[in-house]
């Protein structure tokens, strides 16, 4: 799988791809988890199928000492037999209207887990789009937190982070990934299509 789309930000790199974030090889991977940290559908449930058992195992001893994972945080796991070192678990918000905290939980989601990477060493992680499934936030307010996050981040910080690449499934969610991902061709130095 090939990036469809790469902005140059300094020394590092967003890109964005479509297809399925469990077969990209990455430093770490991003689950989007729910609060009990105990598996689910959608992407939660992609990424403990395809990493296997020691993914739950590792929850299992973090949840007593954590409890309930909020919305914003996240956790770290290894990543089993997942082509990535670690899986960073992110609760992201349920939107309810947008007026309940929602954009700055979505984006916490996004820095926490920059921060985490940035913390382990880690070069290249990739993240899906965390709460627009069940949890009911809209693409397009999703996509412009995620992207301007992410750009601002790599911007702001010159640690070992050097590729992020943020993973959409269905040719839909990429468009609208895109969409936003163009308004920084003007504040980028470099831009390859």
């Amino acid at each position: 799988m090939s990036s469809d789309f790469v902005v140059h930000l300094g020394l590092s790199q967003l890109q964005l791809l479509k297809g399925d974030i469990t077969g990209i090889a990455v430093d770490a991977i991003v689950n989007a988890a729910n609060s009990q940290l105990a598996g689910g559908g959608g992407v939660d449930g992609a990424i403990h199928r395809a990493g296997g058992p020691e993914i739950m195992r590792e929850l299992d001893e973090i949840r007593p000492r954590v409890g309930r994972c909020e919305p914003g945080k996240a956790v770290v796991t290894g990543a089993g037999r997942l082509p990535a070192k670690y899986v960073f678990h992110a609760v992201g918000p349920v939107y309810r209207d947008g007026g309940h905290g929602e954009p700055a939980l979505l984006q916490s989601c996004y820095s926490e887990c920059l921060k985490l990477a940035a913390e382990r060493d880690v070069k290249t992680i990739s993240f899906p789009s965390i709460s627009t499934g069940v949890y009911g936030y809209p693409i397009d307010d999703a996509a412009d937190i995620a992207v301007r996050t992410v750009a601002e981040w790599l911007r702001d910080h010159s640690g070992p982070v050097r590729v992020v690449k943020l993973v959409q499934f269905s040719d839909s969610d990429h468009q609208v990934y895109r969409r936003h991902a163009e308004k920084l061709r003007g504040l980028a130095a470099d831009t390859t299509p």
